[in-house]
């Protein structure tokens, strides 16, 4: 079978291995597409720290299961198509313990510290499979980079009664803008790119603002009446998005963190204590984002052509990640089939 592997900075290999097989309590999953996403950028551009070397990549997954082995429940059968939960959790850290395994002190995520699923086959506990009756093979890769952004919202509390702010309109923004749109809120989003921001109005934002060509808090304070967000998502990862969030949120307001900001990011602490802001972490996502955004997909409404940038065959991983690297603002998932 073919296998696509990250060997050095700059570098893309497919290369041949051995099928596997599953056994007891494992599913052995035929790949049918899977995303490369801003971590697999990441380590092709040698800046990701915290992937092994020789990286298999990929963790957003659309598959069929091929065979189950033994002890595996009756409700996963050969043809069913799926997706995958890719992070692992160890049970006994201080965050599996409190019912967090997302947040797991030791996870170790398909693609970034351990093998990754751009191969042809591959095999995964059957507590990690997760059916998507009713949803493209190609667009189940779309589930889990959307499901970070669902996870974001669910951590905010986001209610009909809250504006929403995200800042940074990829992927992640796009989940978070769809979930907070769904359970009511008005949506603000924040990015450098016009043809992202129109995307994000179809997808449920109210307002939109380019903070390249417009004043960020003129535009933040017209719409929302004076008061600022209630609820601010920093989905992109840069030292003045950050600053942004704390300045631009509401009074009593929420802050959501999901970039990784590669720099230090210095802080007014006054405002935290001022504007009495709770500041939370989000990581990964939890099985019932998974399961939201398979919901949402379901109703047939996602504009999902327009979130798929390019798909290609193993054999142009490299060209489409070269690409990536001299145009990353105009990328939203590239998806690599293969069937």
């Amino acid at each position: 079978m073919r296998q696509i592997r990250i060997p050095a900075q700059g570098e893309v290999i497919v290369e041949e291995a051995q099928k596997p097989q599953a056994g007891a309590g494992q599913v052995l999953l035929k790949i049918g597409y899977v995303g490369f996403c801003g971590s697999d950028l990441n380590t092709f551009l040698g800046r990701n720290l915290m992937a092994k070397e020789a990286v298999i990549p990929g963790h957003e997954i659309g598959a069929t299961i091929d065979s189950v082995g033994p002890d595996v429940p009756e409700f996963l059968k050969p043809g069913m198509t799926v997706t995958v939960n890719p992070y692992t959790n160890c049970g006994h850290c201080a965050a599996c313990r409190a019912g967090h395994p997302n947040a797991c002190e030791f996870n170790e995520t398909l693609g970034v510290q351990r093998d990754g699923a751009m191969r042809d086959y591959m095999v995964l506990p059957w507590a990690k499979v997760i059916p998507a009756p009713g949803i493209a093979l190609r667009d189940c890769a779309l589930i889990e980079p959307m499901s970070v952004g669902f996870h974001a919202v669910s951590r905010a509390q986001v209610t009909d009664s809250d504006t929403v702010l995200v800042f940074g309109c990829g992927m992640i923004g796009v989940g978070a803008i769809v979930r907070a749109s769904l359970r009511g809120a008005t949506v603000i989003a924040v990015d450098l790119d016009n043809e992202k921001l129109a995307l994000a109005k179809i997808l449920g934002a109210t307002y939109t603002i380019n903070s390249k060509e417009q004043d960020l808090h003129a535009k933040i304070i017209d719409f929302t009446g004076g008061l600022g967000p209630t609820v601010v998502i920093e989905a992109v990862g840069s030292v003045p998005t950050y600053q942004a969030a704390i300045d631009e949120v509401a009074f009593s307001g929420r802050v959501v963190c999901i970039g990784y900001s590669k720099n230090d990011v210095t802080f007014h602490t006054g405002l935290f204590v001022k504007k009495e802001i709770n500041i939370h972490g989000s990581r990964n996502a939890m099985p019932a984002d998974f399961e939201a955004v398979i919901r949402y997909l379901q109703r047939g409404t996602c504009p999902k052509d327009e979130l798929i940038s390019a798909v290609v065959k193993p054999e142009n991983a490299l060209h489409a990640m070269q690409k990536w690297v001299e145009a990353p603002s105009r990328v939203f998932r590239i998806l690599v089939d293969f069937n």
